[in-house]
């Protein structure tokens, strides 16, 4: 007989009898009869109730493992974090039973064979909602929670009830409308709790009326943080009696078995105290630590009503256990059934919940908006409400509902163009940066129980389908030319129209033996100014098509790079044009490319400049405000001083490429000479001007949202503040270039001397400019830190100096959770991340540093890498990520504590109050506007902060600096995933980001990656990169591969990316030997 495993998908490829193989007469003449062929096994019609009520079927095998039902129900869902849900059946005598993923489903307890229903459920009810990382896995929490609620598991006071109730309507019908919605009979049609009236009604209503503004997905944000407080949250009874037959409910949660009477709960036994759980027939035995805890005595019994309930609820306690406490479980085939059985070997067989976390960090991708449910109204009568039609959120509609608006995730992503246009994506938390890849059409898929199916017609949302094609054919092009809509065509054409007044393209299918693929090209002489640029462009169509995924064709048009490619043949065999390869011809001195870079980069600057003269002048000119005038004025400038020198450069460079007369010492000493009387102007007023631009964002609401509004724009890539230390970040950056000019010059060079003299010039600004720098860097950090923590006023005070900033995890009765940690020169400020779609980080605990003393953990935690912080008499129990982290976090502590004992006077935080964390992690719903700028305006991800988290990292104040002062743009050649082609991009690297541009003249970046966490090297021989000058990024499975133009050019971007990928270990630099001396 087959086993299970194949007869689950091994329909039809069973063995042949001997005689369907075996002609007549080779077996001894005679023909036997004809046997029936062996069937796979018997197949189940079995129905899958879905959180919003809606029935699917699926089919399966009897002998199947209950692993292929639940995988066939997630990704039927597209669901990627499956692990918190499970499928649930009910025997008649209304006992619940998880399904056995490990057992077959003709073997499940309590499953009837006859018609089965199941129910698709919330398994493990997560105490931090947090955690849950797709916004699309909260929204299901949602629906168990109203389910939870209108049956009358989720007990609460009608207060409680009626807020939820509210968001649950703020979700589904939007903002409350009195023209709409007069009275409260608009709510009659939802059951929300078992005993609903009017009078809960009303209070339903005017809590609705609060919650303006807030997102479907704000309100589930809202709502899943309420019904965390409630005590029954995920409280799911078992009736069981104890010692004495006193009539009880047991449950299991995250935290451990509680017990209660009735619905009053009057016992916990958390995981920490118990030390082993069984059964034995229908008795549920607790074994606890013999000491430590306080109970009477070491071993707690209950009484089931029989064997299988007992069992069950002892399963459940393995799963939570499992699930919640332990990080990593191991998979243990289960034993053969022995004749004298050594008790049941179930064991918890999915991914924890740090499992969980790490995976969907590892594997997100963006999604389309899912549709939400109406399934919780009564009856199909009444008022029609906004949103979607119908019950199920089983699939996309082209056009959006209010109700299915656009996703905020916990986990968000970076795609920082607009999204309608097909920009790439990026995923922060991991890093996975999709960029346009010369790849076949293929749908997503994800790895594990997560798998993305477009063809599914009850799937319960559909993802964005991506099509990167290889360059076609020309009948192809053609036909996907006439596929697209009239009026993208015309501005396709309208973009290139300057070209074609130019050059005259003769479109040739050519081999590139750089690809080693057919690609079209379009063969081009270089611009004026010496550049050959790869473009590219993102044809986004307007129109989706009738299943709702969105198209997005990108077409890659590769045209010549002399510099960076090898020679190309045409189709037939025969050399390029000699005229065309003459151009190609670039100097190689070194002279030359450190002149190119300071070209680059001073596009870069010039933009950067432009941010604040230009953008930023138009936001402040339309809201006639005041407050950002002196922003302005700080720069206009040197935005306008440096036109013209870009100008110069690139006639300068232009010179050089052409092989004329050419210097550059003579540029660099009158420029500087000409621009440096600014920039001292400029280092004299930069401190007022942030200190004045703090004080305004703190008291004036109208400013404040200006700037959030204007760092939501996709030109403002970086937060304002940064924009105005960009001229100091330019120094630096000018004294670099100088140097290695005279590094690289004999004396008796032309430009020697001219390049001595603008050293001894900028010198004299750069002496006070790094006076400045220090104070002017520690201004901005916590002034953005500010903005991004909540709860903690006046961050900003004199004296006070940022020493480091990351991840911990912070151990509680609940075991380790994620925690944010900024340390100062003052106190230590200990916060979680809120619900809030802002994302921003409230305080939850602030300990002085006078006074603190650290210390290494003990073993009892199970974590490697623990240390305690005690402070008055309360401890902290954190551990790092790796031995490193913990390094560099003892090392700034320790020295953060030795300054703050030579500071004379009181620190103003020795209260009792300071050294306390918040009680039970409690995670308080108010929103403080000064802080993390309201709930409309979300916060760019791609900050350090925000990186740090999800990377679960650390950065420095030292690391800060040492960033500053290395920053680098220019083209670079990234290799497409899964081709061996290259596709040309314009890259700034700053702030630890690399941030991606079509070309140099674009306004706003396609992509950025944040760098924290990666690590940068040479390609191995094992990655199969034969190309000279490519570096390696990879942070976890994430690689990236690019290639510089130049042995120059590749030690410079390696050098730049080692400072943001290698983290300082080292004594504070000089900056911050002035911060503490």
């Amino acid at each position: 007989m087959m086993n299970d495993i194949d007869n689950l998908g091994m329909i039809g490829s069973s063995k042949m009898p001997h005689s369907h193989s075996t002609p007549a007469g080779v077996d001894g003449g005679s023909r036997t009869p004809p046997t029936t062929p062996r069937k796979a096994g018997k197949m189940l019609a079995v129905r899958v109730q879905m959180l919003d009520d809606t029935i699917t079927m699926f089919q399966v095998q009897a002998k199947a493992l209950g692993r292929v039902l639940f995988d066939q129900v997630c990704k039927q869902l597209h669901l990627l974090e499956a692990d918190y849900f499970g499928l649930e059946h009910q025997e008649a005598s209304g006992t619940k039973y998880w399904l056995d993923l490990e057992k077959p489903v003709c073997r499940q307890v309590g499953l009837s064979l006859v018609d089965p229903l199941l129910r698709f459920c919330v398994k493990f009810y997560t105490p931090d909602p947090g955690q849950l990382e797709e916004e699309f896995t909260r929204y299901l929490f949602c629906l168990q929670i109203k389910r939870d609620l209108s049956h009358g598991l989720l007990q609460c006071n009608d207060n409680t009830a009626a807020l939820m109730a509210s968001y649950i309507v703020q979700a589904e019908c939007g903002d409350y409308v009195i023209e709409d919605y007069p009275d409260h009979t608009y709510l009659s049609t939802y059951k929300f709790v078992p005993h609903q009236d009017h009078e809960l009604e009303r209070r339903i209503m005017e809590n609705h009326k609060k919650h303006a503004g807030q997102s479907p997905a704000e309100a589930d944000l809202n709502l899943l943080e309420t019904a965390r407080r409630c005590e029954l949250y995920g409280m799911k009874m078992h009736p069981a009696k104890d010692h004495e037959g006193v009539p009880l409910n047991l449950a299991v949660a995250h935290m451990g078995i509680v017990v209660f009477q009735h619905y009053t709960k009057i016992n916990t036994f958390s995981w920490a105290k118990i030390r082993k759980i069984s059964f034995k027939r229908k008795r549920f035995l607790i074994k606890l630590h013999p000491e430590g805890y306080g109970y009477y005595k070491d071993t707690v019994e209950f009484f089931f009503e029989g064997r299988n309930e007992c069992k069950n609820f002892w399963k459940k306690c393995v799963e939570n256990h499992g699930f919640f406490r332990c990080s990593v479980v191991k998979r243990a085939l289960r034993q053969k059934t022995r004749v004298l059985s050594r008790g049941s070997s179930f064991r918890y067989s999915g991914k924890t919940q740090k499992q969980i976390v790490e995976f969907v960090r590892d594997n997100y991708v963006k999604r389309q908006t899912f549709q939400r449910s109406n399934s919780f109204r009564q009856t199909s009568g009444g008022r029609a409400l906004q949103g979607s039609e119908g019950g199920g959120y089983r699939g996309a509609t082209p056009s959006s509902s209010l109700m299915g608006s656009s996703s905020i995730s916990a986990h968000p992503l970076l795609p920082l163009g607009d999204p309608a246009l097909g920009t790439p994506a990026l995923s922060l938390s991991c890093g996975s940066m999709t960029l346009d890849s010369p790849t076949t059409a293929t749908s997503v898929s994800m790895g594990g129980t997560s798998h993305r199916r477009d063809d599914t017609a009850m799937s319960c949302r559909t993802l964005t389908s991506i099509d990167v094609h290889t360059p076609a054919t020309p009948n192809q092009t053609q036909a996907r030319h006439h596929t697209m809509p009239a009026q993208q065509q015309q501005q396709q054409q309208q973009h290139h129209h300057h070209q074609q007044q130019q050059h005259h393209h003769q479109q040739q299918r050519i081999t590139s033996s750089t690809d080693g693929e057919d690609v079209n090209e379009k063969i081009q002489k270089p611009s004026s100014n010496g550049e050959n640029n790869n473009s590219f462009y993102v044809d986004a169509k307007q129109e989706k098509p009738a299943n709702g995924i969105a198209e997005i064709n990108v077409h890659v048009n590769v045209m010549n790079t002399p510099d960076l490619s090898p020679e190309k043949t045409l189709k037939n065999g025969e050399m390029e044009d000699a005229e065309i390869r003459k151009t190609k011809r670039w100097p190689t001195d070194k002279a030359y490319y450190i002149a190119k870079e300071l070209l680059m980069t001073e596009r870069t600057y010039k933009k950067d400049l432009d941010v604040i003269n230009v953008w930023f002048r138009e936001e402040v000119a339309r809201e006639a405000d005041l407050e950002g005038e002196s922003a302005v004025v700080l720069i206009e400038l040197l935005a306008d001083a440096h036109g013209p020198c870009l100008q110069e450069m690139e006639a300068r460079l232009a010179r050089w490429e052409s092989n004329a007369r050419h210097n550059i010492g003579d540029f660099l000493y009158n420029t500087l000479l000409n621009v440096l009387p600014l920039y001292d102007q400029y280092l004299e007023h930069l401190i007022p001007v942030l200190e004045k631009m703090e004080y305004s964002i703190r008291t004036s609401q109208r400013f404040d949202q200006l700037c959030r509004e204007f760092e939501a724009q996709k030109h403002c890539y970086l937060p304002l503040s940064s924009f105005l230390l960009k001229p100091l970040q330019r120094l630096l950056h000018y004294n670099s270039i100088i140097d290695r000019l005279l590094d690289h010059y004999p004396k008796d060079h032309t430009d020697f001397e001219d390049c001595l003299a603008a050293r001894d010039r900028l010198g004299e600004t750069l002496l006070e400019g790094l006076t400045v720098l220090n104070h002017a860097e520690n201004l901005v950090q916590l002034c953005e830190l500010q903005r991004d923590v909540n709860g903690f006023d006046n961050l900003v005070q004199e004296g006070r100096k940022f020493i480091r900033q990351g991840c911990l995890q912070k151990y509680s009765h609940k075991g380790f959770q994620q925690r944010m940690f900024f340390l100062f020169s003052d106190i230590l400020l200990c916060t979680f991340r809120t619900q809030q779609p802002t994302q921003c980080f409230r305080v939850h605990g602030q300990f002085p540093v006078k006074g603190m003393t650290i210390k290494d953990g003990d073993n009892k935690t199970g974590t490697d890498y623990v240390f305690v912080i005690q402070q008055c008499s309360q401890s902290l129990t954190v551990a790092a990520n790796n031995e490193e982290e913990k390094e560099r976090w003892l090392e700034d502590l320790n020295m953060a504590i030795a300054q703050a004992e030579t500071v004379e006077g009181k620190t103003p935080y020795l209260s009792s109050k300071s050294c306390i964390l918040g009680s039970a992690d409690e995670v308080g719903l108010e929103f403080d506007r000064t802080s993390c700028g309201g709930a409309k305006t979300s916060q760019r991800s791609n900050t350090t902060i925000h990186v740090c988290w999800h990377r679960n990292t650390s950065i420095s104040y030292s690391d800060q600096l040492r960033a500053f002062q290395n920053q680098l743009s220019g083209f670079l050649l990234r290799k497409f995933k899964n081709s061996n082609g290259w596709q040309k991009l314009w890259v700034v690297f700053t702030n630890f980001c690399l941030f991606f541009y079509k070309s140099h003249q674009d306004d706003f970046p396609l992509a950025s990656l944040p760098l924290l966490g990666y690590s940068v090297s040479t390609p191995s021989d094992k990655d199969g990169i034969n190309k000279d000058f490519v570096f390696k990024l990879q942070f976890k499975n994430h690689v990236y591969y690019f290639r510089a133009e130049s042995d120059f050019t590749f030690g410079r971007w390696m050098e730049v990316i080692r400072s943001a990928t290698q983290q300082s270990h080292i004594p504070i630099n000089f900056a911050q030997k002035e911060n503490y001396g």
